[in-house]
């Protein structure tokens, strides 16, 4: 398969849009249109539900998103590999909630590629990513810009999904939800989404880690506010606006401490990052 074409789905999947996934890669909104049916076509398969909300996954889209992300990934990183040898320590600060996608997966093939590299992957909420940053342990950080002294390099704006478990009634009053512990930048947003359009709520669960917000929604305690790649089996995602509000983009920026500018090893984890969110 060609690379351009899984750039343009993997693109289209992270955008939320074929419209916002056109802006992000500079081209037309026809010409990514064209190049996502060419891969349909070559896969055999629709890939994507394309709706006036705009773009979900189908099952046989579901299963191409990690081989394409990783195809992407190394593809960059195979390149990079093949221009110069790295070494040296790399702490790489992420949320938990990309610390639980395929992020990790893509920082272990870089390891592999460069043997005399060591990365230490960092995953904690907002303050504790700040006392790490701050003692130098990470170098590099992917999370909320605000918790962190130095002004972001790059921002990425990633869509939100409604995840909900079997037997959960959408249409109760409040609606029960599942969020994680303060402090969390995306609490308030979700919840302003749920008052903007007058939607009774009421906090049913509450965690400071994915695995137990994943547990609460698997059981059917409430509807949760995820990255459509932590949406995992037990669970589904709702895309209707007459059973729960569209919800807000969130804002992801890189930091990185300013003494690493010019370091190769960091410019190319830094790399890594941008092609895979």
């Amino acid at each position: 398969m060609e690379t351009g074409l899984l750039r343009a789905f993997v693109t289209a999947v992270r955008a939320g849009s074929i419209s916002r996934a056109a802006q992000v890669l500079g081209q037309t909104q026809p010409a990514l249109s064209q190049q996502l049916r060419k891969l349909e076509r070559r896969t055999g398969q629709p890939l994507l539900h394309r709706a006036a909300t705009g773009v979900s996954l189908t099952p046989a889209g579901e299963s191409l998103l990690p081989y394409a992300e990783r195809i992407l990934a190394l593809s960059a990183q195979a390149l990079h590999a093949t221009r110069t040898s790295l070494a040296g320590h790399c702490g790489v600060g992420l949320i938990e909630d990309l610390a639980a996608s395929r992020l990790p997966q893509a920082l272990a093939d870089f390891g592999r590629l460069h043997p005399e590299a060591t990365l230490e992957v960092f995953s904690g909420p907002g303050p504790a990513m700040r006392e790490a940053f701050d003692a130098g342990r990470i170098h590099i950080a992917l999370c909320d810009p605000d918790y962190l002294p130095e002004p972001p390099r790059w921002s990425v704006r990633l869509p939100l999904t409604w995840a909900v478990g079997a037997g959960l009634d959408l249409r109760a009053d409040p609606l029960p939800l599942v969020l994680f512990s303060q402090p969390c930048g995306w609490r308030a947003p979700v919840l302003s989404a749920l008052d903007a359009v007058g939607r009774p709520w009421r906090v049913a669960f509450e965690s400071t880690g994915l695995a137990g917000v994943h547990a609460a929604v698997r059981a059917g305690l409430g509807a949760a506010a995820l990255l459509p790649a932590n949406i995992e089996a037990g669970m589904s995602a709702v895309d209707d606006a007459a059973l729960l509000p569209v919800l807000p983009d969130v804002v992801l920026g890189l930091v990185r401490h300013s003494r690493t500018v010019g370091d190769p090893l960091i410019d190319a984890v830094e790399a890594v990052l941008r092609g895979v969110v």
